[in-house]
């Protein structure tokens, strides 16, 4: 081969080597494969190519097997070899082991002129100890030392009640770091063995300034709630778990890791999801006085004022009037019940209207009342007696009851009522133009031909024979019915259920139509439980996600409507956290979610039946 063709040929090899070399490429790599259960390392995804600008969204794998403390991390850079320009750019993270096992980080891909390139998968093999050699020179981050400067503490404002008296839960956040990003909740805490209350909160958390042990944190209130204790003996509540992004500096010498953060403003720095968890509570409940309980008592605990009164003392028969009862102060209002009414012979009671307003801005407070609407039949002067409500008086460690007056009802005949009559209201003198109505006696009957069928096989008889038998069989099966849901609260619970959860869903419609977005969410997750506490006979206080989400398991419900139950609660506590761009729309979403559940759980239950 001549010399001119050997140049010929390392030409032509170099074209080819260069255009091999500087074709678009993208490809996944790790600074170690095997690593160590508490070591960190660096996975690097990296697109090579002449136009780095026309690669766009970037989308990582899954991460599930290891927590990310930093990334993803963009570099790029350039480089001209031979006139021939060339560029890199590079995606990386910092990951750290979750257990010990051999696991597949999958393929990320990036979108490159039209076209999606994807990147081959990682194995990794995670080992006990580390893989690392020891330096002093160069520390790693330590879960210890973020928790010694961001943390979540419950505090209880009483440790010692009674049964049915408030207590408060704060959850706090201190935190020495600066946090990246919005947090999210992982695991909302349980309230077993209270019936709860959300204290409203601000949307947004404010940061003030407090000293633990020591050193100053910046703290903000994540959470408050209202427990009132439905059973003696020690309760605990759960911890409150939250997701929190942090920025922490890369240390650059030997001296105190969280030190070096907070003195040196400057210098490179990475996130690190950190799962903050506070501590569990206690609550010792102690039985209420059992001595000298009044007959009125019906469980109310608090400091309350109780009245009564009627529209109108002067009425005649047949008019109605209004009783009105109405109990306020500072206790569990949503728990309890007003007393019962006795009225005297000749009144006609209806169901009570019943209204509550409560303020939740602090100690539980608020109004209930209970409208009755009654109507004289007969006529005389009618005494309603006094009406007693009582209640234990978390101050004076004592129960207090309450009085009314006695009503005294003057009733005068109406329009109606006929004197002399009775309690029908019913005279002859009602019976008018009675001879107007006397007709002539027939003396002929030459029209009139006698049948040849006898009556007894005629369709009329039968039907007129049993047509009374059917609605006598309807109207017993309907009375039966009846009075089995009268006798059975938790059947009559299950049966209105779902009217209830629509009537709630309408009220949390106009909510958001007139942009009252707090009400809203509180209506949405009242018609949600009580949709599940009513179909299965779960008290108040009893209610939990957890237990609700076991009930609908045994009733054959799958675990995608469970999963679209379990997220829509969570939309309704997760939504001062939300931010407030989209709202309206996530508003409809989270309204249309919550219905689809209830009839999607109604369906399955109704079948069942």
């Amino acid at each position: 081969m001549s010399e001119f063709s050997r140049k010929i040929l390392l030409v032509l090899f170099v074209l080819l080597l260069a255009k091999i070399s500087y074709s678009q490429t993208f490809t996944a790599s790790t600074d170690n494969r095997t690593v160590g259960l508490t070591d960190n390392f660096q996975v690097t995804f990296s697109f090579s190519g002449k136009d780095i600008n026309g690669v766009k969204n970037f989308n990582a794998p899954s991460f599930n097997n290891f927590l990310v403390l930093s990334g993803p991390n963009q570099s790029s850079s350039m480089q001209i070899i031979n006139g021939a320009v060339s560029g890199s750019l590079s995606f990386s993270y910092i990951l750290q082991p979750k257990s010990l096992g051999n696991f597949t980080i999958g393929t990320a891909s990036v979108d490159y002129k039209g076209s999606s390139i994807k990147s081959s998968p990682l194995e990794i093999k995670v080992i006990k100890g580390s893989t690392k050699p020891k330096s002093q020179g160069n520390k790693t981050i330590s879960t210890k030392e973020i928790a010694d400067n961001l943390f979540i503490k419950a505090i209880v404002d009483r440790r010692k009640v009674y049964v049915g008296e408030q207590v408060t839960v704060t959850y706090k956040l201190y935190t020495r770091l600066n946090i990246a990003a919005q947090m999210s909740i992982s695991k909302l805490p349980q309230y077993q063995g209270f019936w709860s209350e959300e204290i409203k909160t601000p949307n947004n958390i404010a940061f003030t300034t407090e000293v633990n042990n020591g050193k100053q944190y910046r703290v903000g209130i994540l959470k408050k709630a209202a427990l009132f204790p439905s059973q003696t003996g020690e309760l605990k509540v759960t911890p409150f778990e939250l997701n929190v992004p942090v920025q922490i500096r890369k240390q650059r010498s030997g001296n105190n890791f969280f030190d070096d953060f907070f003195n040196d403003p400057f210098g490179n720095s990475q996130r690190y999801d950190y799962d903050a968890k506070s501590n569990s509570v206690k609550v010792d409940v102690k039985p209420l006085p059992g001595n000298d309980v009044p007959k009125s008592y019906n469980g109310a605990v608090g400091d309350f004022k109780f009245s009564a009164s009627v529209d109108k003392e002067n009425v005649k028969t047949n008019e109605s009037l209004t009783l009105k009862l109405s109990v306020s102060g500072t206790g569990n209002i949503n728990l309890l019940n007003l007393p019962e009414i006795n009225l005297p012979n000749g009144f006609e009671k209806y169901e009570p209207k019943t209204n509550s307003q409560i303020n939740r801005t602090g100690n539980i407070s608020g109004t209930k009342t209970a409208e009755y609407l009654i109507v004289p039949r007969t006529p005389g002067k009618k005494v309603i007696p006094p009406i007693e409500f009582t209640y234990f008086d978390i101050n004076k460690k004592r129960y207090v009851t309450e009085t009314s007056k006695a009503f005294t009802i003057n009733v005068t005949p109406g329009e109606n009522y006929a004197s002399g009559s009775g309690e029908s209201g019913f005279s002859k003198e009602n019976v008018k133009l009675l001879g107007q109505d006397i007709h002539y006696i027939k003396t002929s009957f030459d029209d009139i031909s006698k049948s040849s069928d006898l009556l007894l096989f005629s369709k009329g008889f039968w039907f007129a024979a049993g047509l009374p038998l059917i609605l006598l069989i309807v109207l017993v099966y309907w009375k039966k019915r009846e009075d089995k849901l009268a006798g059975n609260i938790q059947l009559l619970r299950f049966q209105k259920a779902e009217k209830v959860a629509k009537n709630r869903l309408k009220t949390a419609k106009k909510l958001m139509e007139a942009n009252n977005y707090n009400e809203f969410y509180s209506e949405i997750s009242q018609a949600l439980f009580g949709y599940l506490e009513d179909k299965f006979h779960i008290p108040k206080s009893d209610f939990t996600l957890d237990g609700a989400a076991e009930l609908l398991r045994k009733n054959v419900i799958s675990e995608e409507v469970i999963g679209g139950l379990k997220e829509c609660a969570e939309k309704c506590e997760f939504a001062r956290f939300a931010p407030k761009a989209g709202e309206r729309a996530a508003k409809n979403e989270l309204y249309s979610d919550t219905s689809k559940v209830i009839i999607e759980i109604e369906k399955i239950l109704s079948v069942k039946k």
